[in-house]
């Protein structure tokens, strides 16, 4: 069967597009989304955006501005009814920095699943209010030292918990973490 017969008969509460084939999320697969759902998860999730699987204007759209929508690929912020969606990017932007900093800062000796089970809890408790009311389901990129900073925290915290830190623990964890990131200010002797 085709996808939208698929969504008919499965009526799920999303759906995530990895194909990398562009606009396998039509309008009519879309509204059926819509009409199964008060908010229908959309995550277009390949790259680049020509191979997305729909447009955020296009899920927002079709979806009267229900969709709770991400992509893969950056997309610009949708006016919609008077009101500005801020299309979400899913991408390692995100996770990594704040893993590899957890890790480095206390020198694990492994990286097990738990690890990226904390740092997808952490992130997800980072999206405000504000950032839901703006349709998006990730924290602004605004905040990105922030976010790496606390995933960094659990990342560390799990290390601890399962006795895969090199180092002692720090008495303040939160503080060493953020000791710990590159700061992107240089000083030079004139």
């Amino acid at each position: 069967p085709d996808l939208l017969s698929a969504v008919k008969a499965l009526q799920p509460t999303g759906i995530i597009g990895v194909s990398g084939r562009g606009q396998m999320f039509t309008q009519p697969i879309v509204e059926k989304m819509a009409e199964l759902n008060e908010r229908p998860i959309v995550f277009a999730l390949s790259n680049p955006t020509s191979n997305s699987e729909c447009t955020a204007e296009e899920a927002y759209t079709w979806s009267d501005g229900r969709a709770i929508f991400a992509s893969g690929s950056p997309f610009d912020p949708v006016e919609y009814k008077g009101k500005t969606y801020v299309p979400g990017q899913g991408n390692n932007s995100y996770i990594f920095p704040g893993v590899g900093l957890g890790v480095v800062a206390v020198k694990a000796r492994h990286v097990p699943d738990e690890m990226f089970m904390a740092a997808a809890r952490t992130l997800a408790q980072l999206v405000t209010e504000e950032d839901l009311a703006k349709g998006r389901v990730y924290p602004s990129l605004k905040r990105i030292r922030e976010v790496s900073g606390a995933i960094g925290t659990a990342v560390a915290e799990v290390a601890f918990a399962k006795n895969l830190a090199s180092i002692a623990r720090p008495d303040d964890l939160p503080a060493y973490i953020e000791g710990q990131m590159f700061q992107p200010v240089y000083q030079y002797d004139s």
